[in-house]
């Protein structure tokens, strides 16, 4: 279960960064939702980064977010399959 909600987490980050990158069109309902979903889920981390390039900037600060949610679904993983 913990690696399905990180999984799907780190796919809506991967999503919002493909979004931004490619200028999808933010009117399109499913697109708003990635993006809304995403900004909920980043808990403070979507500004770490601020360069100028704001697309870098979203690459960056998403990306980290992704991680992090990995990193922290497997120690969690391993920690609940310890004997």
């Amino acid at each position: 279960m913990v690696r399905l909600v990180t999984g799907f987490v780190a796919a809506v980050f991967a999503l919002h960064i493909v979004f931004v990158v490619f200028e999808a069109n933010q009117g399109n309902g499913f697109v708003n939702g990635v993006y809304d979903l995403a900004k909920v889920l980043v808990l403070g981390l979507g500004d770490v980064f601020t360069p100028d390039d704001a697309k870098l900037g979203v690459v960056l600060n998403y990306g980290l977010a992704a991680l992090l949610y990995l990193a922290v679904g497997q120690f969690v993983i391993r920690m609940i399959s310890r004997p």
